[in-house]
This record gives structure tokens, C-alpha cells and sequence, in this order.
């Protein structure tokens, strides 16, 4: 069987999974999905309903609701129709998002999608693509950093407070680790501690990574 035409990368927020992937994305020419945005999307749709987190029978409806396309160049991406980035943002959704995604059934539901989404091709970030979403993936890669790394990076990008910030993501960190633990998907994963390098610096580990084990995926088809 042919593998996906897929780069899985994973890891916690602030780890530079974003950037990674966007960049990552333009170099190969696939399509950029953040799954992430899809789980903010639910959980923005719950909060503009007044539907509790807990409430899974309509969370299941909302995420039936939520329209997922790729769009734009340079790289296309994933867009959420209705739906800006301030509100995805959003305090409340931030707050909402963990209790929202912790559901066994609204992940499946989820992961269907992404696969739907990723099925001719993607660079796609999030927390269990290597292990949940696409297994097979040729390219696996795990980022990690140090949580103060991590917290300045999520300021610097929100603008927001240093230590409520960083309070934040410990928070966050906690109740993910329950629904979905921080591990490498296996061994074929590549792990990257982004600590020490800048964006250019992991992005050329990565596209080392992909000349290993998916040279087909790069431009010129080579290693």
C-alpha cells in the first residue's frame, strides 16, 4: 500500500508546531491543516450556543455543523467557515477547548475528518497525528521545548501576559495529558527540541527528516 502523502507533527502548544508545519508546507507544496482549529471551531460553536461542554449528543451535532475547507496559496490551508481568529483565540474558547476535545466520540468524529482532509496530501500538526490520525504517515515529527520556551513563544504570538501565559499552558498541558498523552506516536517519530533553534534551523531538520524517510514529498523528488 502506497503511504499518505502526509507529515505528521505533534506536540504541545508553543512547541513551534505551527510555524514548523506552515513553513514546512510551502516547501513541499502540500496543503497546511492545524487540527487544532478544528477543535476550536467546536468549542467556539458551543460557546455562541450556550451548549455545555459536557453535552456530547449536541456537540456531536455542532461538529456535523462546522464546514472545514483549504484555502488560499502559499500554502493553502485549512479555514473554518464563519469563523475568524480572534474567536478562535478567544479566552473562552481556549478555556473550553480541553473539555470539548476530551470526548471519545467527538474525537472520532474529528479524526474522520482530518483524514478526509489529509487524504491527498497535507502537513498536518497537532497532538495525535502520528498516532491517531495517520499512523502511516511517512514523516513523523514530535517538537518539544522547554514550558518557559514555550510560554514567551505563546506571548510574543498573542500578545498577551508572561505568567498568566504561562500559567495557562501548565494548565492546559495538565488536562490534555488526561485525554491525550504527550508521547512520540513510535519509533520510526523524529523528535525535535526546538529550544535552542531558531525557525530556519528546524525547518531545515525537518526537510533532512523528509529527504530520509519521504524523499518523493520534496520538490525535486530526491533526497
Amino acid at each position: 500500500m502506497t503511504p499518505p502523502r502526509v507529515v505528521a507533527i505533534d506536540g504541545a502548544a508553543g512547541s513551534g508546531k505551527s510555524t514548523l508545519a506552515r513553513a514546512l508546507a510551502r516547501e513541499l507544496s502540500l496543503p497546511y491543516v492545524n487540527t487544532g482549529w478544528m477543535y476550536r471551531a467546536l468549542a467556539a460553536a458551543a460557546v455562541r450556543s450556550n451548549v455545555l461542554p459536557n453535552d456530547v449528543a449536541t456537540l456531536l451535532q455542532l461538529t456535523e455543523s462546522l464546514r472545514f475547507t483549504l484555502e488560499g496559496t502559499d500554502p493553502v490551508e485549512l479555514e473554518v467557515e464563519g469563523y475568524d481568529r480572534d474567536e478562535l483565540t478567544s479566552v473562552e474558547v481556549e478555556e473550553t477547548v480541553p473539555a470539548v476535545a476530551s470526548h471519545e466520540d467527538v474525537r472520532k468524529t474529528m479524526v474522520a475528518k482530518q483524514r478526509d482532509i489529509g487524504k491527498d496530501g497535507a502537513v498536518m500538526e497537532g497532538r495525535d497525528i502520528g498516532r491517531v490520525v495517520f499512523p502511516d504517515a511517512p514523516v513523523k515529527l514530535y517538537l518539544t521545548a522547554d514550558p518557559s520556551v514555550r510560554a514567551a513563544r505563546r506571548t510574543d504570538e498573542r500578545s498577551a501576559d508572561g505568567p498568566s501565559v504561562a500559567e495557562a499552558l501548565r494548565a492546559r498541558d495538565e488536562r490534555d495529558a488526561v485525554t491525550n498523552p504527550f508521547d512520540p506516536a513510535d519509533a520510526a517519530t523524529s523528535i525535535v527540541d526546538t529550544d535552542s533553534l531558531d525557525v530556519e534551523e528546524t525547518l531545515a531538520f525537518a526537510l533532512k527528516v523528509v529527504g530520509k524517510r519521504a524523499p518523493w514529498l520534496l520538490p525535486d523528488g530526491d533526497a
